[in-house]
């Protein structure tokens, strides 16, 4: 028994590491360059932190946030482009982490699914609105 809590205890040490580390160096310091820093927060602002899922990683202040502030200022620095950013944090960690989601073989239904719902809609609605007009017509 005091063996398998001893593994339990050793097991937990990363865990509890986590929570204590300090922020990666970007993940709270701003770019020297304004044009280069403009450039990382306009892509922050258009990714989700993950952790919070209602606030992008450019307003959260989670640690998983800062460590994707973190990637994407030095991204930036190593000269890789928003669009080369945002295709690594996507294959990373899935099209939810863009609030800017492409078409792609996953996410086609959540743009198609909506369309289909309109059109099924307006159907309705027009054989309603044409049935009361045939049904006044024949009436008056």
């Amino acid at each position: 028994m005091r063996c398998l809590l001893a593994l339990l205890a050793l097991l937990a040490v990363p865990v509890l590491a986590q929570d204590t580390m300090p922020p990666a160096p970007y993940a709270y310091t701003q770019l020297d360059d304004p044009a280069l820093e403009a450039e990382a927060s306009a892509l922050m602002e258009t990714l989700r932190c993950l952790k919070c899922q209602s606030q992008s990683i450019h307003d959260s202040d989670a640690p998983m946030a800062g460590d994707m502030r973190h990637q994407v200022r030095s991204r930036i620095l190593a000269g890789e482009t928003p669009d080369q950013i945002r295709a690594w944090l996507t294959q990373r960690y899935g099209d939810y982490v863009s609030y800017e989601p492409e078409v792609s073989s996953t996410t086609w239904p959540l743009f198609v699914i909506p369309l289909l719902l309109l059109a099924v809609v307006a159907l309705i609605l027009l054989r309603r609105l044409g049935k009361r007009r045939s049904d006044e017509g024949e009436a008056g």
